[in-house]
């Protein structure tokens, strides 16, 4: 069976943290693929991507990135091209057909925490958004749409960090119920900019860990790849 690296981004200003996340996350995957060597690296850490491309033929490339975008159409094959590596890239985390779902088990949980009906939660997910890749934006809006496909779900209020709707704007308007940080790792926009957005605006809402670090996504990328 062909061999998988997990690739995301990673943060440029502080490496190691985001590295180790996604080399445990790595090793949870291979542990449910038994068949399969699974290896971790993100983009920012050097070095990271030619070590885990070391030894293995023809891999496969799993994206733990939220968008089908720039980082995942240009930048990773490009990075792929200039090492020499012929790789089958499969679709990235963020556009798993199974992930709408799993969105939907930890709010229907998260409702029910607090005593409240998920049709009562109202829901901000929050992304990063590009004032550049519109890709990175629309990621986010797919998500929104398909959720509000449930006839359970609240209303759905869509955040951004690096452009409109800022996330502050949109808690100011809605105060109450859930906040989902739409991201693959936690990293600065998760630890800093997001609680210090809502704490701007008086949120009295439950902010979310990130739908990147749930303990089914394991499950979820190892599916994917047994899809291929």
């Amino acid at each position: 069976m062909n061999p998988v690296i997990l690739i995301a981004h990673g943060s440029p200003s502080d490496p190691e943290p985001q590295e180790k996340a996604l080399r445990a996350l790595a090793e949870a995957v291979g542990a449910l693929l038994p068949d399969r060597e699974v290896r971790g690296a993100t983009l920012a850490m050097p070095g990271s991507l030619e070590a885990a491309l070391d030894g293995l033929d023809a891999p496969w490339i799993y994206p733990f990135f939220m968008a089908e975008g720039w980082f995942t159409r240009t930048e990773l094959p490009r990075r792929l091209a200039a090492l020499g590596v012929e790789a089958r890239q499969l679709a990235p985390f963020g556009v798993d057909p199974a992930l709408p779902a799993l969105i939907t088990r930890v709010l229907e949980a998260a409702a029910r925490e607090t005593g409240n009906r998920l049709s009562d939660s109202p829901l901000i997910l929050v992304a990063h958004g590009s004032k550049i890749a519109r890709k990175s934006r629309n990621s986010v809006y797919d998500m929104a749409e398909t959720l509000r496909q449930n006839p359970d779900m609240p209303a759905v209020h869509v955040a951004l960090i690096e452009e409109p709707p800022f996330l502050k704007d949109v808690a100011e308007k809605v105060p109450d119920g859930l906040c989902l940080p739409f991201f693959a790792l936690r990293a600065g926009h998760v630890m800093g900019d997001i609680p210090e957005a809502l704490q701007e605006a008086g949120y009295r809402g439950q902010l979310l860990a990130e739908i990147g670090a749930h303990r089914e996504v394991p499950t979820l990328i190892a599916q994917a790849i047994s899809r291929g």
